[in-house]
């Protein structure tokens, strides 16, 4: 089975299907540490509902897909903040799929389009408990680095030259 990495729109059946598996995971996994529970339905269906992807769309942002022997199994997505300056969101895998190298492609396809924007250096922002994406952000040569935004999620920031 081989890996394949291409831009999509952000509304594609596919891409929405993994934006709510990836909302789905991260917010269960927050609600479940803090507050020993899943996500509310009605909240999940919301936030969902909010943040549709739209800032990954054309001519300012990318939406990736990546798909595992042709079958979707995940996402990056990049955004221009200003010329020089772009933000990766969205870095996921189905669970099913971890650990089989897709991380570092989706990564490295994400960089790619990031340059592709013009952009010079990559920024993200990430949580304490998404300890594999950190330590994914830390191989590939992020380097922690100030707050940067003002989400009230985001515990670590990162910043990679994009050379």
């Amino acid at each position: 089975m081989t890996w394949t990495i291409a831009p999509e729109p952000y509304d594609s059946p596919d891409a929405r299907a993994l934006w709510r598996a990836y909302y789905t995971e991260v917010s269960d996994r927050w609600y479940l540490l803090h507050e020993g529970r899943r996500t509310d339905p009605d909240e999940l269906e919301r936030e969902i509902a909010a943040a549709d992807g739209s800032d990954l769309a054309p001519p300012r942002g990318r939406l990736l897909i990546a798909r595992h022997g042709g079958e979707p199994a995940g996402t990056a997505g990049v955004r221009l903040l200003d010329p020089a300056t772009a933000e990766l969101k969205r870095v996921f895998l189905l669970p099913g799929m971890r650990g089989r190298g897709g991380a570092t492609l989706l990564v490295a396809a994400a960089e790619d389009a990031a340059r592709a924007l013009g952009a010079t250096e990559l920024i993200l922002d990430t949580r304490t408990d998404l300890v594999e994406a950190r330590s994914l952000y830390t191989r590939l040569g992020y380097k922690e680095a100030p707050r940067h935004n003002d989400d009230p999620y985001a515990e670590h920031w990162f910043r990679k030259q994009l050379v």
